[in-house]
């Protein structure tokens, strides 16, 4: 029983060293596998949308898709074999991600065509693996979290502003435009692209009211514009300051423990 333990624990930490250690050199490695066949999954899917591709492409498409199918899945798996907490991991943002980019070779075999088709979208999702291998991703990641409430009351106001620069727009423009700003419903499109200063110019107000409000809009919308914008380049700083002193940490941490150990070994004085 000792002895299948003894196994069974170097077999995971063999493969935690693959699959969740970049600091090895098979991590490095594997790391790097894995974000080039993330990259070539997502160009062997925009291949197979092309419209004039012979039935031996496509069958060579498909080979390529299982064959990057099955290594996501592996990988997967492998990562809640090695997790100390996998609910943790499996719950968590990367573990999520995981399995929505494997989920069309795990279920879409089982469901009808149409919902294949539409499953086959979540491939795109495993580009967010690439976050698992690139510490500007994760750094961005944690600048997100640390700014997460300024976000959701900026996505708040936001929606009101929407909400009622579409209300105010359509009482100015409805008498004179009723097949443009139908309703309230309607006129948030224009609110939409006029807060976001896009302006595809498909809706656009005729009356003096209308045009006055847009203006105004549109200055609010160029402000609208600068808040996520300066709150992620403030949370980018303190995302990157926050990792360099983790990673000092982690450094001393390493350092301390090899001088006790070779304290204990008789190492040192």
């Amino acid at each position: 029983m000792k002895r299948i333990r003894r196994i069974k624990h170097f077999t995971k930490e063999r493969i935690r060293r693959i699959v969740d250690d970049n600091s090895t050199r098979q991590g490095r490695i594997f790391s790097i596998l894995i974000q080039i066949l993330i990259v070539f999954s997502l160009i062997n899917y925009s291949i197979s949308t092309l419209p004039d591709l012979s039935a031996f492409w496509k069958k060579v498409i498909d080979v390529v898709d299982i064959i990057c199918y099955i290594v996501f899945t592996i990988e997967y798996f492998c990562r809640i074999f090695v997790a100390k907490k996998k609910l943790k991991y499996i719950f968590s943002f990367y573990g999520i991600v995981d399995l929505l980019a494997i989920l069309p070779f795990l279920f879409g075999r089982h469901i009808d065509l149409r919902a294949i088709r539409a499953l086959r979208v979540l491939r795109i999702v495993s580009a967010l693996k690439l976050s698992h291998y690139n510490e500007a991703l994760r750094r961005f990641v944690l600048a997100l979290k640390i700014i997460k409430p300024e976000l959701i009351l900026f996505t708040m106001v936001s929606n009101i502003l929407i909400f009622l620069s579409a209300s105010a727009v359509y009482y100015f423009e409805n008498p004179a435009q009723p097949k443009v700003f139908t309703s309230i419903f309607d006129s948030l499109w224009w609110a939409v692209v006029t807060l976001t200063t896009v302006g595809y110019g498909d809706c656009y107000p005729i009356t003096a009211g209308g045009r006055t409000f847009t203006y105004f809009i549109l200055l609010i919308g160029l402000g609208i514009i600068t808040i996520p914008t300066g709150l992620i380049a403030s949370a980018l700083s303190e995302a990157r300051q926050k990792m360099h002193e983790e990673k000092e940490g982690k450094e001393e941490a390493q350092e301390t423990a090899k001088e006790d150990q070779a304290e204990e070994t008789g190492l040192l004085p």
